[in-house]
């Protein structure tokens, strides 16, 4: 899934932000933040930071348009054993909205970004909105 652009011989928004050198620089941006945030930072205390970064990379590079794709394990199965709620999702997000934003990322290319981002949620917690019940993330991680 990628950025639709109305016209065809307009650059991806993969391009228009500055390729590979810019997006990979938001995103180590952006994870820096999420590794140092004190309430989404421990999910990645014992994580390997620089496959995160890449895969994190790939996944938002193939979304703006660059003609990559992520090679990363299913998102629902890599995020299954952490008991993550729906405040951790919002924090994450809220997170990149101020990245993205600390770049001047176009408007138009943040907030499809963070659609995208929002239409993965599912994939990550169940809980809607900033929900948070701590029993039942702890055991969906439980669970075989």
């Amino acid at each position: 899934m990628s950025i639709g652009m109305s016209d065809p011989t307009s650059q991806s928004p993969f391009e228009r932000l500055g390729g590979e050198e810019k997006v990979r620089a938001i995103v180590d941006n952006f994870m820096e933040r999420v590794f140092a945030d004190r309430m989404i930072g421990f999910f990645f205390r014992d994580a390997d930071r620089k496959r995160i970064k890449e895969m994190e990379y790939q996944l938002s590079a193939e979304f703006l348009g660059a003609g990559i794709s992520y090679q990363g394990r299913p998102l629902a199965i890599a995020h299954a054993k952490h008991p993550i709620m729906g405040g951790h999702f919002a924090r994450r997000r809220q997170i990149l909205k101020e990245t993205l934003e600390s770049y001047d990322v176009p408007p138009f290319i943040q907030e499809a970004w963070l659609r995208h981002t929002d239409s993965l949620r599912e994939l990550i917690t169940p809980e809607a909105d900033s929900d948070c019940d701590p029993i039942a993330a702890r055991e969906r991680v439980r669970r075989p």
